[in-house]
């Protein structure tokens, strides 16, 4: 008889990075998707989490000494006791596990278990804030080398920084955790001779929705973090001058409010950082199963009797495909029926399924997608695969033209009921310039949970639908998207400030070039 041999415990330390998703490394993200259990660190954000095995358990830990002995040993002996059960654990924390990350606190007791260790690096915070504010950390003309040190030690530790070393370093100084005890380290640096003048570079909650850049001097660093309230996390980065590097783009400084569902905004995001612009995440709808699956498994049951299977959304084809595996069938099930989308982003999530779209409109709206299918098929079966909620338009007018219609819903679409105080604390705290609206009842929800503060920002529609609701709750749209698009919507919003950019130049004359000048002749 067989007798199952549990694995070797390992345990694999996980760099987060800074806090954006998409600064985890590849090595990183394979390793949260291979993981029974990750112990990460309290603060890492929950976008970051996605990419964990969805039946992992998930373990959040605090970092800060609590009066309970060593936090770091504790967690250590945590990731001991897991990894003996035969579990494959990831610890998970901010930054690189190597860098002010308490490793040798944790690693300790995994060692006196005997217990193998990998270490994934990330993106430590230094490099990053670097790359945000656009700053070469080091040059062959003004700095040699970086030197990263902590702002707050150990309450225990008797030597602390040694200033003079610091400050005769030719380079760049990069400090973690700086914030509470700015005026020590400031007044450290100015004492062992460093420049009052020298250029200081704030950057606070790196790539987080949340991030502020501040640029000061060191003799005014302290005074800065008081009167602009940079929070923690904070990396200061003292002596890298210079211009940035980083161009602004025509959205450079703008924030987005984002208002899709969650997991929905990587492609919104990806275009608006490309644009110059940063986004905050706050769903005002939120995606659900319908009360019975029935209908669908039905229809995708006799989903080979179709000569069209259309989808309103990519989360129609989410649902969709889904529920065909859960079945047990493939794209074999479909037989001869075409597909569908009504738009670029439906289309790419029919194409990353291995599946090919037949048809996309001109015009991406359910009237545009009517008019493509009506002349396709004489009296054909359509099958429609939307929400519970949305427009009749594209039943109602293949219908008229004599062709058999059957929907079934998807996936549910439910406005969220109230937003939580810390989130609106932290939309009214940071400067919001614009607000996008992707759908009618977004706009809708967003009008409601966000009340007169719509009222400050600029408003961006992605359809005349979506327009027609933001009217309706006694607001006005700043743009429209000439497509609706994703694409289009940033599009519209670039040109916004495009016109505006050309309204505030000075007018050209219009002298002739070779005209003489006044008292000549």
């Amino acid at each position: 008889m067989d007798i199952a041999v549990p694995p070797p415990a390992r345990v694999s330390f996980v760099g987060a990075g800074p806090g954006a998703p998409d600064l985890l490394t590849l090595r990183g993200v394979e390793r949260l998707q291979q993981a029974d259990v990750v112990v990460h660190d309290a603060l890492v954000p929950a976008r970051l989490l996605d990419a964990v095995n969805p039946a992992a358990e998930r373990i959040a830990v605090a970092r800060e000494d609590r009066g309970e002995g060593d936090p770091g040993t504790a967690t250590g002996m945590l990731l001991v006791r897991l990894a003996t059960q035969g579990r494959t654990v990831v610890r998970l924390k901010g930054g690189d596990p190597a860098v002010f990350a308490r490793l040798s606190e944790e690693l300790e007791p995994l060692r006196q278990a005997g217990i193998a260790v990998e270490l994934v690096p990330g993106v430590t915070a230094a490099l990053a804030a670097a790359a945000a504010a656009g700053l070469p950390l080091t040059s062959r003309e003004a700095a040699s080398s970086l030197t990263i040190v902590t702002g707050r030690e150990a309450d225990d530790k008797p030597s602390g920084l040694d200033f003079g070393t610091l400050a005769a370093l030719p380079g760049t100084i990069s400090v973690y955790m700086g914030v509470e005890q700015v005026a020590r380290w400031s007044r450290g640096l100015l004492a062992a001779g460093r420049r009052g003048d020298e250029p200081v570079t704030i950057v606070s909650r790196c790539s987080w929705p949340d991030q502020r850049i501040g640029r000061t001097t060191l003799a005014e660093c302290a005074a800065g973090f008081a009167r602009h309230g940079w929070r923690s996390p904070a990396v200061v980065i003292v002596g890298a001058g210079g211009p940035p590097l980083n161009q602004p783009g025509p959205l450079g400084g703008c924030r987005v409010l984002v208002t899709r569902p969650a997991g929905q905004h990587d492609e919104v995001d990806s275009l608006v950082r490309e644009a110059g612009g940063e986004c905050l995440h706050v769903p005002v709808v939120s995606i659900v199963d319908p009360p019975s699956w029935q209908p669908l498994d039905e229809a995708i049951g006799r989903a080979d009797g179709y000569d069209w299977i259309v989808f309103a959304s990519a989360n129609g084809v989410r649902s969709f495909l889904r529920r065909l595996r859960a079945a047990g069938r493939d794209a074999r099930a479909l037989g001869t029926a075409r597909l569908a989308a009504i738009g670029p982003a439906t289309r790419r999530e029919l194409e990353h399924a291995g599946l090919v779209c037949d048809l996309v409109p001109d015009t991406f709206r359910s009237e545009g997608l009517a008019a493509a299918l009506a002349g396709t098929v004489r009296r054909g079966r359509f099958l429609l695969v939307r929400a519970d909620k949305g427009r009749e338009v594209l039943r109602r007018d293949l219908q008229a033209l004599g062709h058999h219609v059957d929907e079934v819903t998807a996936y549910c679409s439910r406005p969220l009921d109230t937003l939580d105080d810390d989130i609106l604390s932290m939309v009214d705290d940071l400067p919001i310039d614009w607000i996008m609206v992707t759908s009618s009842s977004i706009a809708e929800a967003s009008a409601r949970l966000f009340g007169e503060r719509m009222r400050r920002w600029k408003i961006a529609s992605i359809s005349p639908v979506t327009t027609a609701a933001v009217v309706t709750s006694g607001l006005r749209p700043t743009v429209e998207a000439d497509q609706a698009t994703v694409e289009g919507l940033v599009a519209a919003m670039v040109g916004w400030h495009a016109g505006m950019a050309r309204a505030t130049q000075p007018a050209e004359s219009t002298k002739p070039a070779d005209a003489a000048p006044p008292g000549d002749g």
